[in-house]
């Protein structure tokens, strides 16, 4: 086997975190009897059950920080980025269903978060980002580390606030809380000046809210619903079609429960992965630009659509005019009235909770009289069985050079049956990971959709190993998109957040040399990588272990011995074929059914 391993140097501090902390705790605490600004924040995380939060300090949240000192319950995590700290707490959000916090100081803290957040609202995740800001006083007046964070961050959030009064900062974190996770969840952004996080007033922490202007829908119609039972039981072609929207929803075993009930075939999308078990023979594969032949054939030719919290964005559907060309009645159920008939008209619209809605649904068919047409089934049946004979994730195997593809296969077969959480970077990295890797259950694949933001992979997987600390988490990523915040391996070594990274190493940033290949005629500006560092000796400076793996043989053992190492970060350099390309392919402009299934198709 080819690979090398070099064991961590440790080096002891004169004096440990603990002394450090211990001789602090001996300066005077504020005498005051009510508490100030930073202390409520403080009593706000820990009613509303905050376990983790990750930051980085500066000067307009020293306050806060010198809170957070003075309590042992809220584990904070320093990042070496800002934009880190918010993926990391959108990574634990993604995995746990609970409310993501990240803690950044004014100015450059809260452009270095925008990123994160934007990620994270783009993807509906439940987040609560507190940033700091000049005093009062200052706003407004090109004060040091001055910016508009309510201005810049107003398109990327679900809502966001500056507290002027420190009497409304409680009030206002248990709106944030509220809004972040209710309805069709995203991150709130409170923005909170220097001056009110020093200044007293009374606590109290109300045990809910009401908000007039808020009020988002959580049943469905039931007369849409019963419009939607009777097309589902009179469809001859029918096919379910979920998003994010249902994992955002915890809403997989209704989903499981709908689809055994009718018999229907099945198909997530990217951001829906595993809210049906890949393993089960009604489920198509993901759909999409990169989507499975049968899934996206079946797509096109339905005549009833079920579309469970999705969206019909344009990496799903391809061309809407093509999607258009062909006559189906469509249902649609999401949260988010905007999202409906956004790109695709609809016939039965149902707002409201997917998990509720589908529960709903399920009573219903049940007692039908009505039951679907079996024939018409079992023909429609043999058709997607036909679609699926033409094996469209099939490779060429190679003893010669490693495939990208047979990585994530490998890493598939030797976690099965074990708790295993996935995250990526985007690129082709990202499709082979959610082609090859058959995800069984919901949330525990995470990926950034919409936004597409390269470097979250390493953020996401620190904040999942905190909040799943036995369980395997693995990274995989691209020698390009680890370098984006590669610096997260420092906080790895500080918290002791045993992650293994598998960079699939092809030299380029491979889904732009695709696409440069596909479609600009092989000019490859600036997609490959001539200074690459030796990520095995970096890996090794942070005090983690670095595998060089050049050989398909060495493949598994290299992944054998990352999953054995369950106390240490593993950082993997696997040397891919670097003219490997993504199959199948929906070309921009084209429709979903007008797939390249591989080169000999251009």
């Amino acid at each position: 086997m080819v690979f090398r391993q070099r064991k961590s140097q440790r080096f002891e501090m004169d004096m440990s975190a603990a002394e450090v902390k211990r001789a602090a705790s001996a300066q005077p605490q504020n005498p005051s009897q009510e508490p100030n600004g930073s202390e409520i924040l403080v009593r706000c995380l820990q009613a509303e059950g905050v376990k983790y939060l990750w930051g980085y300090p500066g000067g307009a949240v020293l306050y806060i920080y010198d809170a957070l000192y003075k309590q042992d319950t809220i584990e904070h995590v320093l990042v070496r980025h800002e934009q880190a700290a918010v993926h990391a707490a959108d990574g634990y959000a993604r995995a746990t269903g609970e409310v993501g916090v990240a803690l950044v100081t004014s100015g450059p803290g809260v452009t270095n978060a925008v990123t994160g957040i934007a990620t994270a609202y783009m993807d509906s995740i439940p987040m609560v980002i507190i940033t700091g800001q000049v005093p009062t006083p200052a706003i407004g007046l090109d004060a040091f580390q001055e910016c508009d964070t309510v201005g810049i961050t107003r398109p990327i959030v679900k809502h966001n606030f500056l507290v002027k009064d420190v009497r409304d900062l409680a009030l206002t974190l248990k709106k944030a809380f509220h809004i972040a996770r209710t309805g069709r969840p995203g991150p709130v952004v409170v923005d909170i000046p220097k001056d009110v996080s020093l200044k007293t007033a009374p606590f109290h922490y109300p045990e809910h809210v009401e908000m007039r202007s808020y009020n988002p829908v959580r049943k469905g119609h039931g007369g849409q619903i019963r419009k939607a039972v009777q097309l589902l039981l009179q469809a001859k072609r029918p096919y379910i079609y979920t998003g994010g929207g249902v994992i955002l929803g915890n809403a997989s075993a209704e989903l499981r429960e709908l689809v055994n009930l009718l018999g229907y075939p099945c198909t997530n999308t990217l951001m829906g992965l595993g809210a049906i078990a890949a393993s089960d023979p009604k489920f198509l594969g993901m759909l999409g630009m990169h989507g499975t032949y049968e899934a996206n054939m079946t797509m096109q030719h339905c005549d009833v659509l079920l579309a469970v919290g999705a969206r019909f964005d344009d990496r799903v559907i391809g061309n809407p005019k093509h999607f258009a060309s062909v006559e189906r009645k469509i249902v649609h159920i999401d949260i988010d009235p905007s999202s409906i008939s956004k790109r695709v008209k609809v016939d039965i619209p149902i707002v409201g909770d997917v998990k509720d809605v589908l529960q709903e649904l399920i009573s219903q068919l049940k007692e039908a009289q009505a039951k679907p047409d079996g024939a018409a089934i079992n023909a429609w049946w043999s058709q997607i069985n036909d679609w699926r004979k033409r094996e469209c994730l099939s490779y060429k195997k190679s003893t010669e050079v490693i495939k990208p593809q047979y990585v994530v296969e490998t890493l598939y077969n030797l976690t099965r049956g074990r708790d295993t959480y996935i995250t990526s970077d985007v690129g082709q990295h990202q499709m082979w990971a959610a082609q090859f890797f058959g995800f069984e259950e919901p949330r525990r694949w995470i990926n950034s959709g919409r936004l597409g933001s390269m470097g979250v992979g390493l953020p996401y997987a620190m904040g999942i190993k905190l909040a799943k600390p036995d369980s395997d988490v693995f990274c995989i990523t691209g020698e390009g998109s680890i370098q984006m915040c590669i610096q997260e391996l420092s906080t790895c070594a500080q918290y002791k957040t045993a992650v293994k990274i598998v960079s699939l190493n092809n030299r380029y940033l491979g889904m732009v040399r695709q696409w440069q290949e596909l479609d600009y005629g092989g000019r490859y500006s600036h997609s490959y990588m001539d200074a690459l560092p030796d990520f095995v000796k970096l890996a090794e400076a942070y005090g983690h272990v670095g595998l060089l793996v050049e050989k398909p043989s060495d493949v598994e053992p290299a992944l054998r011995e990352a999953i054995k190492l369950k106390d240490r970060t593993v950082f993997l350099d696997v040397r891919t074929d670097p003219t490997e390309n993504v199959w199948p392919m929906v070309q921009a402009g084209k429709g979903i059914s007008e797939m390249l299934l591989g080169s000999e198709d251009l």
